[in-house]
């Protein structure tokens, strides 16, 4: 696959000092999924300066070790899909989190991360990042990568779409996020709905030099009815296999409430997380920015969820 070409394993991962499932229509009754997909045209403030407080918890998860990235070439990573860059040793992981933002469960998964002062990647949906902005840059605001999960949701292996419209969910997804942070460009880093990688597409992301993100441990907390599930899922996988890239759903409320005993767990088995960070953002395609603040029409407050209408300030 085109991916693996012309990347070399020193180059797409470098270490840094360091100490330590399908789009959503926004929750309001009434309104129908084509008017909910509009999203609010002004630009969000600019994003907040990324920053991480110190640790006040001795006991926390913490930071491991902190890679840096190189996207040239799109490598991929996660032994689900890619097996040429092997970078985690024994007993580490990442933490990664698709289809935020979304209220209530997004900001309980960062209040777990930043009590256990620890990090993840984050995949947002496109469509998503248009209507909670705010979330998405909490997310940023506490240090966290922030990649794309594409405009939509859409299976890109789905032979009713073409090739440009393809591109246009993997682009537009980028632009989106970029977007909600007020014009400060996400990393290069994609992660396919479903984990579906059609090969053209992968070309593609590796001409614009984008990372694929696959994993090596799937928590299938979409499908848990209970946050008990995923964490004995978690824990199972990850000591059979050692070490990995953990893929879990900020969207799903059973992932923010399996969170924090999940990372207990992690810590009690000795295990450290790795941070990912990209070497440069993401370039997006100015037309597809462009794109986002002409086509998406502001719509009609009661079109609007109620959280980007009316926000509880003070009590």
């Amino acid at each position: 696959m085109r991916i693996g070409a012309g990347v070399i394993f020193a180059g797409a991962v470098s270490l840094l000092a360091s100490s330590a499932a399908w789009s959503q229509v926004p929750p309001a009754k009434g309104i129908a999924a084509s008017q909910a997909a509009a999203a609010p045209v002004p630009a969000p403030p600019p994003a907040p300066v990324s920053t991480r407080p110190p640790c006040n918890n001795p006991n926390a998860l913490g930071i491991g070790r902190t890679v840096e990235i190189d996207t040239t070439g799109g490598p991929g990573f996660g032994f689900e899909h890619f097996k040429e860059l092997d970078f985690l040793r024994d007993k580490e992981v990442v933490l990664t989190f698709d289809d935020g933002p979304w209220p209530v469960n997004t900001p309980a998964v960062l209040k777990t991360l930043a009590e256990e002062c620890t990090t993840g990647i984050f995949f947002p949906i496109g469509k998503h990042a248009t209507y909670y902005p705010e979330i998405l840059r909490q997310v940023m605001a506490a240090g966290h990568s922030i990649g794309s999960h594409t405009w939509s949701h859409a299976a890109l292996v789905n032979k009713k779409l073409n090739e440009q419209q393809r591109k246009d969910e993997i682009e537009k997804g980028f632009s989106a996020v970029k977007w909600a942070l007020g014009g400060k460009a996400p990393a290069p880093f994609f992660r396919f709905p479903a984990l579906q990688h059609p090969p053209e597409m992968v070309t593609y992301l590796g001409d614009r030099n984008i990372g694929i993100f696959s994993c090596d441990l799937d928590s299938f907390d979409f499908k848990a009815s209970k946050a008990q599930t995923i964490i004995d899922t978690v824990m199972r996988k990850v000591e059979k296999n050692g070490k990995g890239i953990i893929l879990m759903h900020d969207f799903q409320k059973h992932t923010a409430e399996a969170l924090p005993e999940l990372l207990k767990k992690l810590k009690a088995g000795g295990y450290k997380v790795v941070a990912m960070r990209a070497k440069t953002p993401v370039q997006t395609i100015a037309q597809y920015d462009e794109d986002i603040v002409k086509d998406l029409k502001l719509p009609t407050v009661s079109s609007r969820p109620v959280s980007s209408v009316v926000q509880t300030v003070s009590e």
